[in-house]
C-alpha cells in the first residue's frame, strides 16, 4: 500500500498535468487576461459552492481568518492574470518555462515568511533552474516583457504556495478554495467595474469561448485547486513549487502538439527547459534517499 506522502506525490504530478494543459486552454480562448481570469474563478467559485452544498460542509469560520483567505485569493488571481497575459504577449512555451523560476522563490520566502532555516541544496537546486531560464532568455530575448510578466506570475505562485502551506494544517481544502477564489473574485469584479469593462458585449460569450471556460473552472480549477491544497498537507511548500516545474514540459509538449509551428522554439530553449526537468528529477531521488534513510 503507498503511504500518504506517495499517493500526495503522485497526485500532485496529475493536477501538474492538468495544469500544463491550463496554458493551452488559455491560448485557446480568445479572452484578454482579465475577463478570462474573471469568467474562470466566478465558475469555479459557482462549481465549488455546488459540492459543498451537496456535502454540506459549513462555512463558518472567523472573521480574521476570512480576511487571510481573501487576501491569498488577491494574491493567486494576480497570478492567474500575469500568467494568461503573458501567453497572450508572448507564447505557451516562454510563459511555462519562466513558471519554472516558482522553486527558487518558495526557497527564498518560506525563511523570510516563516524563519525556516536555509536548505543548501534547495537553493542549489533554485539556482539550476534559474540557469535553465538564463539560457531560454538568452536565446529568446524578443520575448522580453512576457518573460518578465511571466516572472512575476512565478513570484505570485510561490508566495500563494508558501501561504497555503499553513492554512491546510488548519482548514479544509474545499473551505480554503471557496473563500480564496472568492476573493479573486470580488478584487476584479471592482477592478472591471471601476474600469467600466462590465457591458453586454463583455458577457457575450462564444460557444466554444464558454466551452472552454468552463473546462478551464471546473477540471482544470476546482478540482485542481482542491486538490492542490489538499496534498499541501503531506508535502512541503518546496517540493509543490518544485514538482510544479514539470508543467512547463507537459505544457510545451502539449503546446508543440496543438500549435505546432507556433510553439516549436529553439534548440537552446529546450536545453534550458531538460535542466529544468533534470533539477525535478535530481530533487525526486534525493528526498527519496533521505525518506530510506529515516
Amino acid at each position: 500500500m503507498l503511504n500518504d506522502n506517495v499517493k500526495s506525490y503522485l497526485h500532485l504530478h496529475l493536477i501538474v498535468f492538468i495544469w500544463g494543459f491550463t496554458a493551452v486552454l488559455g491560448a485557446l480562448i480568445s479572452l484578454d487576461a482579465l475577463p478570462l481570469v474573471w469568467f474562470r474563478m466566478l465558475f469555479a467559485v459557482g462549481f465549488i459552492a455546488v459540492y459543498i452544498y451537496f456535502k454540506k460542509i459549513s462555512l463558518r469560520i472567523s472573521k480574521k481568518v476570512l480576511l487571510q483567505f481573501l487576501f491569498s485569493g488577491l494574491i493567486i488571481a494576480l497570478h492567474w492574470f500575469t500568467f494568461f497575459h503573458a501567453i497572450k504577449i508572448s507564447n505557451i512555451s516562454i510563459t511555462l518555462a519562466c513558471l519554472s523560476t516558482g522553486a527558487l522563490f518558495t526557497s527564498l520566502l518560506e525563511p523570510i515568511l516563516y524563519g525556516k532555516k536555509i536548505v543548501r541544496y534547495e537553493v542549489f537546486f533554485g539556482l539550476l533552474v534559474v540557469f535553465g531560464l538564463y539560457i531560454i532568455f538568452k536565446v529568446e530575448g524578443n520575448y522580453f516583457l512576457g518573460i518578465i510578466i511571466a516572472l512575476t506570475s512565478a513570484f505570485l505562485s510561490a508566495l500563494f504556495a508558501v501561504i497555503n502551506s499553513k492554512f491546510v494544517k488548519e482548514h479544509d481544502p474545499t473551505i480554503i478554495s471557496f473563500y480564496e477564489l472568492s476573493g479573486g473574485v470580488i478584487f476584479f469584479t471592482f477592478l472591471l467595474f471601476f474600469n467600466h469593462s462590465f457591458s453586454p458585449t463583455f458577457f457575450r460569450l462564444s460557444a466554444k469561448d464558454l466551452m472552454y471556460l468552463l473546462i478551464l473552472s471546473s477540471v482544470c480549477t476546482s478540482y485542481a485547486f482542491i486538490a492542490s491544497t489538499s496534498v499541501m498537507k503531506f508535502l512541503s511548500p518546496y517540493t509543490v513549487m518544485l514538482t510544479i516545474n514539470l508543467e512547463p514540459i507537459y505544457g510545451i509538449i502539449l503546446a508543440v502538439l496543438i500549435f505546432k509551428d507556433k510553439e516549436r522554439m529553439s534548440f537552446e530553449f529546450y536545453l534550458g527547459a531538460f535542466i529544468i526537468l533534470l533539477t525535478v528529477l535530481l530533487n525526486a531521488i534525493l528526498k527519496s534517499r533521505k525518506l530510506k534513510l529515516n
